[in-house]
């Protein structure tokens, strides 16, 4: 095989992404709230040798609408603090990444940036952290010191207009990350001495003040954690028109695109090089890497998941949707449409299990050996950090090599 092996993540979030999963056979609606439930799961993950999973998180209760609450009670409701959760697996994990969502309209970049660089080091160098901004008007009103826009109808059925109206978040955003870079950068490598003849636990000259000055907000620093084992966490966000295309490639190590066929995978990605250069970003220096969305239900034997899927629908009273390709069918099939798309330009792809576990193990145990077989995935964790996993250079400390 001339090509190299894909990358692969899954999407954990409550039962699975159907509204209904609780309701399934297997599902295990009575631990959701448990850290077993998660352990459990990110076991399974890692056994299949996944590069990393993601823990979905929001400053809301779930809600079948996308930008504003609603009174359903047939669904599941809460969540667990996704870098929380990710800091109680790190110890139980060895190789896997573990990649939390935090939102950062509303929260502080300084707490946001030492929580990842703590879970980097809980982890030993396999954290990563998607940073979300909040879309819903009614988030604003748990914290009480702002408004952001409220989005209508008419703005969710169109992409490119929900990122008109929200671009001022995610320049905002921008800057969050950049001031997250930046504490991490703050204490170079040699920072600590640790000298306990001579008194010495840190070198000060080699720990910085960032002096962050932008529209939204200043940051001093430096950080109170030193420089986290990757030097950098990854960063990693779900972009769906121009301007999430434009932070994620001003701002992140991977971008997360949901086209619905290949034809639509090489327009995306046609879209997020435009983005590149628009930002003048150099990917020999800093490499992006492209994972396409899926929202999976996949068993062996054919017709299966589609009948399953349908049993869930009918459950939930209406057809699942997602801003995500559906796909319903078996690991074989699968693993045919993953090695299509990925001739569009992809690096990997981040799979959204139906429901929680059936899923996640038909991932694990049905797909991946079937991409072995066609020598499209890894064997075995050949690398011990996250960043090392996707092929992504350790970044240098812009403050050392300013000294």
């Amino acid at each position: 095989m001339t090509d190299a092996p894909l990358h692969l993540a899954v999407a954990l979030d409550g039962a699975g992404w159907h509204p209904a999963a609780w309701r399934a056979e297997d599902a295990r609606p009575g631990d959701l709230f448990t850290a077993d439930y998660w352990a459990d799961l990110v076991a399974e993950a890692e056994r299949g040798l996944l590069d990393f999973v993601t823990f979905e998180d929001a400053l809301g209760l779930q809600s079948a609408a996308f930008h504003r609450p609603d009174d359903r009670t047939d669904q599941v409701r809460g969540s667990l603090d996704a870098v929380l959760l990710a800091a109680r697996l790190a110890p139980l994990t060895t190789h896997i990444g573990l990649v939390p969502t935090t939102n950062v309209t509303h929260t502080e970049p300084f707490h946001l940036a030492i929580g990842i660089a703590t879970l980097d080091y809980a982890s030993r160098g396999r954290a990563g952290w998607r940073p979300q901004i909040s879309a819903r008007a009614a988030d604003a009103a748990h914290f009480g010191r702002r408004t952001t826009p409220r989005l209508t109808d008419d703005d969710v059925r169109d992409p490119e207009r929900i990122a008109a109206r929200l671009r001022p978040l995610f320049d905002e955003a921008a800057d969050v990350v950049e001031v997250a870079r930046r504490l991490w950068d703050s204490w170079e490598e040699d920072a600590e001495i640790r000298d306990a003849a001579t008194g010495r636990f840190i070198d000060r000259d080699k720990v910085h003040h960032i002096d962050f000055e932008g529209a939204y907000f200043s940051v001093r620093g430096p950080s109170i954690t030193p420089r986290p084992p990757q030097g950098q966490p990854l960063v990693a966000s779900l972009a769906h028109a121009s301007a999430p295309y434009e932070f994620a490639t001003r701002s992140c190590d991977v971008v997360f695109v949901t086209p619905h066929d290949r034809a639509g995978a090489a327009a995306i990605l046609a879209q997020v090089d435009a983005a590149v250069a628009a930002v003048g970003r150099d990917l020999r220096q800093r490499p992006l890497r492209r994972f396409a969305e899926l929202l999976v239900f996949l068993d062996e034997e054919p017709g299966a998941a589609e009948r399953r899927k349908a049993h869930l629908d009918a459950l939930d009273g209406a057809v699942l949707s997602s801003d995500a390709e559906i796909f319903t069918g078996t690991p074989h099939d699968l693993a045919d449409l993953l090695l299509d798309w990925r001739a569009a330009g992809l690096d990997g792809f981040r799979l959204r299990p139906g429901t929680l576990p059936h899923d996640l193990a038909a991932i694990t145990r049905g797909l991946v050996p079937e991409l072995r077989r066609r020598r499209a995935f890894r064997a075995a964790y050949d690398a011990t950090t996250l960043r090392e996993h996707l092929g992504l250079p350790y970044p240098n400390s812009r403050y050392a090599q300013a000294g």
